[in-house]
């Protein structure tokens, strides 16, 4: 039951076009040969599940940074944010997540605030998970400020196969974490900068869950404070 719940999930309109156009692919290869039509069936449902777009429970708490992907946690370390966004030279706690074409690829914000800067730019389309493909990589850059004035960048780059990258945010748009703000097609990464001084609370190899994962915790009693006076 569970498996079948994984499932039938509802499919971003993102990728209403993509399963329209195998589907129609699909027909084409069944007048020309039947077992050519059944890899395309399997293709097909395969679109539809790449596209889905399930329901995600957000943690509640102030000061939670949520993971705005899901996928494995590649690198966490620090590193400086992409230049374009203009939040200086100095290296932040990065966390980078690579996608892999079997992951859900809606990105989700990971905090609540207001969005200060976008810069979108192109590049080479190498394996994502690699930690060059941080600069060399086609990149959206994003800017986000919250409430208190802490300030996050969230990278969307582009993998080997990825060939599109969608970021439906605009210059001073109020959001809110674990709201959906964009995809990418078909396999890739997200890196998230912290504020200086954060302690990441994932590891790499870490599976992380958009929406719900919790990244960091910068409030009032932060678990990683917790967890430090437990040791």
């Amino acid at each position: 039951m569970d498996t079948l719940k994984s499932v039938l999930v509802p499919i971003n309109r993102e990728g209403y076009k993509f399963i329209a156009i195998f589907a129609v692919v699909t027909l084409i290869l069944f007048a020309i040969w039947v077992p050519l039509g059944w890899i395309g069936v399997i293709l097909t449902l395969w679109c539809a599940y790449f596209f889905r777009d399930p329901e995600r429970l957000v943690p509640l708490g102030e000061g939670l940074v949520i993971a705005p992907a899901d996928g494995v946690v590649q690198l966490v370390g620090p590193a400086v944010p992409p230049a374009e966004l203009g939040m200086g030279s100095d290296p932040r706690p990065r966390i980078c997540i690579f996608m892999n074409v079997f992951n859900v690829h809606v990105n989700r914000n990971p905090v609540s605030g207001r969005v200060i800067a976008l810069a979108y730019r192109p590049g080479k389309f190498v394996n994502a998970a690699l930690d060059k493909a941080s600069t060399d990589n086609e990149r959206q850059s994003i800017r986000l400020r919250t409430e208190d004035g802490k300030e996050f960048a969230v990278v969307q780059i582009a993998g080997l196969v990825a060939r599109r990258i969608l970021c439906e945010l605009t210059e001073g748009q109020g959001v809110r974490a674990g709201d959906r703000f964009g995809l990418i097609r078909f396999g890739s990464r997200v890196d998230v900068y912290l504020e200086p001084g954060m302690i990441p609370l994932v590891a790499p190899g870490q599976t992380t869950i958009a929406g719900e994962t919790v990244l960091a915790d910068y409030g009032p009693a932060p678990i990683a404070a917790r967890l430090a006076e437990r040791n």
